[in-house]
């Protein structure tokens, strides 16, 4: 009977690293608006094409390439790929999300812990056969050695992890300090992008725990489970970069809080007032701070601080109260009675049909047309009396 040199969990590997390598060659050639993130999309597939690689060398005794990469060059391939693969993705996030990001030379020292284990793994000896804990004869110490690489290639990507998370959720915060109008699918499918990625390499990690505390089958069930989620992950990250990455909007890096925000000048809480009542700003679809600023001749930290201090909201929020109010007025205006809820909604400052049935049913507690309806019978209530 012939031995099967690959079995189905192979395959996934073989199918993730041939993805990857594709869609790192495609992306290479994309047109795209924003370069810095097509680049660093195109790196992250290309670390986990060659991690995946790595791994699949280290632990399938059938595939080999040349003596001296498979036990001693190897181990500093699939460190770099692992440990590279989780700063790449939060650079990644960065770039789509932060307007103006470049990456600069004092970024460098986020590549600190790719080469420490570099030196780690030159001064210890450590060879492929050492990482696979195929080496009979080695000791306690020696093992304890390998481990730390293990550790540190499964650390690093879940600390990354977390601060691509972390970003995802500071950017929601931002485009509603930034914008009045957003769609939150674009931004809502990174943030779920993000958990996985998360969610895959706490997984990784809990494998290697358990490999350490528990039975190595249960922790080949969690590697191997790991390794489909990943080859998931790849094509949705992908189908992101091509469908949703170019229409998110960039959010400027906010300044550090100062005294302006705790001393707030009434002329500054005036001149807000002013462009929401008198100028009606709101009434502007896809206003943004910048904009709203320069309306009202006022820094932008200190419309900002107006907003946030003053009113106790951002400006996304306080924007879209203004103009349910302004639809309240006109759904209930008999000079206005002709109007559908899509023509009061656009005339409101609203672009999104959605965003204006959300707003409008958690701040009044009932939709735009029921509301309508109350006011055309209160209207025929007062006329009867």
């Amino acid at each position: 009977m012939k031995a099967h040199i690959f079995n189905i969990h192979d395959v996934v590997l073989l199918m993730t690293i041939a993805e990857c390598l594709l869609l790192a060659i495609f992306q290479a050639v994309l047109p795209v608006t924003n370069r810095l993130a097509s680049l660093l999309l195109t790196g992250f597939l290309l670390c986990i094409a060659i991690g995946s690689s790595c791994i699949l060398i280290l632990w399938n005794g059938f595939v080999h390439i040349t003596p001296l990469f498979d036990q001693q060059l190897l181990p500093y391939f699939l460190v770099a790929a692992l440990l590279l693969k989780g700063p790449i993705l939060y650079f990644y996030v960065v770039a789509l999300t932060q307007e103006g990001f470049k990456l600069k030379p004092s970024h460098g020292w986020h590549a600190a812990p790719v080469i420490a284990t570099f030196i780690w793994l030159a001064v210890f000896g450590i060879a492929s056969a050492d990482l696979s804990f195929r080496t009979v004869d080695s000791t306690a110490l020696e093992r304890e050695l390998v481990n730390f690489v293990w550790h540190l290639a499964k650390i690093v990507p879940f600390v990354y992890g977390i601060a691509a998370v972390v970003k995802t959720r500071k950017y929601f915060t931002e485009l509603k300090n930034q914008y009045s109008d957003f769609s939150s699918t674009e931004p809502g499918w990174l943030n779920v992008l993000t958990i996985g990625f998360l969610a895959s390499w706490a997984l990784s990690g809990l494998s290697h725990i358990i490999a350490q505390t528990a039975s190595p089958d249960v922790s080949d069930s969690f590697g191997i489970a790991d390794n489909y989620i990943i080859f998931i992950l790849i094509n949705a990250l992908f189908t992101y970069s091509l469908v949703y990455a170019h229409k998110l909007l960039t959010t400027r890096e906010e300044p550090a809080r100062d005294k302006i925000d705790e001393k707030l000048t009434s002329s500054a809480i005036e001149k807000v007032q002013q462009g929401m009542e008198s100028q009606k700003l709101f009434l502007k679809q896809n206003l943004n701070i910048e904009e709203f600023s320069r309306r009202v001749d006022l820094p932008v930290k200190e419309v900002s601080a107006v907003i946030n201090k003053h009113y106790g909201t951002n400006f996304f929020e306080f924007m879209n109260s203004y103009r349910v109010e302004e639809a309240k007025r006109l759904l209930i205006d008999a000079d206005h009675a002709d109007m559908t809820i899509l023509d009061i909604l656009l005339k409101a400052g609203f672009n999104s049909k959605s965003a204006f049935h959300r707003f409008f049913n958690r701040l009044v507690g009932i939709s735009p047309t029921e509301f309508r309806k109350r006011g055309v019978l209160e209207s025929g209530v007062k006329a009867g009396e």
